[in-house]
């Protein structure tokens, strides 16, 4: 089922998706725009609800079945359970009333709770990089094919680990597959179009945020999503730097002033984009098939969608330039992914992470972050090299003036 939910949901992303989300939202979007409707508030506030549900979890666990998970455990991959049972838990367990009624707080909460936690965490990124296009999407049809395509996944991977609550977390599945588009599409409504802002150093900070939002991701799906809160302790200290990170990188973009981007910068981020916007649907069906379904399969989608959005990309950032300056952006292209690749790799190697999403995640981020450095500089020594042919062209030319005909000159 899981390799079914990969080849659908990526064939109608690659079809369908540039077409939906090219179409503007209804009147009166974004009119009513308010600071705090954001995705990144949403998502935080599910993270904290998570959490709670964790402690009552913890109670339930020590209280009624004496700290003792294997009666649920032996349904369930290795890697779930690790219980938070220190003193000061016990303590509240002890003094805890009727705890028998956190019965739910077993896999029935996270079942609707795991759907609006990635599609938020998701479209806070889109949002991040292109506020525009965040509200299109999140305003079509699209995100009720993401929520469709997530929660069949989910529910695929609910009925291969079939336990007692399979039944209950299937119909809860199902109504967050409902509620979650409709919060989606009327926090994207609240929403102002924004200029894209395209610089090197907004990139930098949108390539640090990306780590450090995906860096707590894990921690949550670690310590919470798989019922380990005994792992917090020890997985703190990175959590708070990748925060402290996060609310920094946020911090100094929405103080940098709009800049200018060249012809291979702007095609790095129009790839981004676009990689985004196609991988949206298919995004949990390709991370599920690589341990519920063919992984070679798993792979062919996602560098199927990586191709579509390279060619969009390409189609849209590189229209209209001249053969020369065509040829110079092949040589920028070609310099930066030698040179993200090898320090992406090295980064990847760097450390052995218990989950290979931890490795994957810095790997991409300092590839990215290298593409767009190669990328930024090469710009710039372009258009200073092309300024001063320029000027150079003027000083020379008949009648002159020496330095009164000096011009500047725009980056490409």
């Amino acid at each position: 089922m899981v390799n079914g939910a990969v080849l659908v949901s990526t064939l109608l992303s690659l079809v369908a998706a540039p077409r939906a989300a090219r179409r503007a939202p209804g009147p009166g979007a974004g009119r009513r725009a308010r600071r705090w409707a954001r995705p990144e508030t949403f998502l935080a506030l599910i993270v904290g609800l998570v959490y709670v549900n964790q402690v009552l979890f913890t109670v339930y666990i020590l209280r009624v079945h004496g700290g003792d998970t294997s009666f649920i455990a032996k349904y369930l991959p290795e890697g779930y359970f690790a219980l938070a049972d220190g003193r000061a838990m016990r303590d509240l367990a002890g003094h805890f009333p009727m705890p028998g009624l956190l019965a739910p707080s077993l896999l029935r909460v996270q079942a609707f709770f795991e759907l609006p936690f990635g599609l938020l965490a998701y479209v806070t990124v889109l949002r991040w990089l292109d506020r525009g296009l965040y509200r299109r999407l999140a305003t079509s049809w699209l995100v009720w094919a993401a929520s469709f395509s997530y929660t069949f996944v989910f529910c695929a991977v609910e009925w291969d680990l079939r336990n007692p609550y399979t039944v209950d977390d299937i119909v809860i599945r199902a109504c967050s597959a409902v509620l979650t588009p409709l919060l989606l599409q009327w926090l994207a409504r609240q929403e102002d179009d924004g200029p894209v802002r395209a610089s090197f150093a907004q990139m930098l900070l949108f390539a640090v945020s990306v780590w450090a939002l995906g860096h707590l991701v894990l921690f949550v799906y670690d310590t919470a999503l798989l019922y380990n809160l005994g792992h917090a302790g020890g997985r703190l200290p990175g959590a708070v730097v990748a925060l402290c990170a996060l609310v920094g990188a946020r911090a100094a973009s929405s103080r940098l002033p709009d800049g200018e981007a060249g012809a291979a910068l702007t095609s790095v981020v129009s790839g981004l984009r676009w990689a985004l916007l196609l991988f949206f649907v298919p995004a949990l069906a390709v991370r599920y098939g690589v341990n519920f379904g063919i992984p070679l399969l798993a792979a062919a989608a996602a560098f199927a969608v990586l191709l579509g959005a390279a060619a969009c990309a390409l189609r849209e950032a590189l229209f209209g330039l001249g053969r020369a300056r065509l040829a110079l952006w092949a040589a920028q292209a070609l310099l930066a992914l030698l040179a993200g690749g090898a320090a992406g790799y090295a980064a990847l190697r760097l450390l052995t992470d218990e989950y290979y999403e931890a490795g994957l995640l810095r790997g991409l981020s300092v590839c990215f972050a290298v593409i767009i450095a190669v990328c930024a500089v090469s710009d710039h020594w372009l258009a200073r090299r092309s300024g001063t042919a320029a000027q150079a062209s003027r000083c020379d030319a008949p009648g002159s003036g020496g330095a009164e005909g000096s011009v500047g000159v725009r980056p490409v």
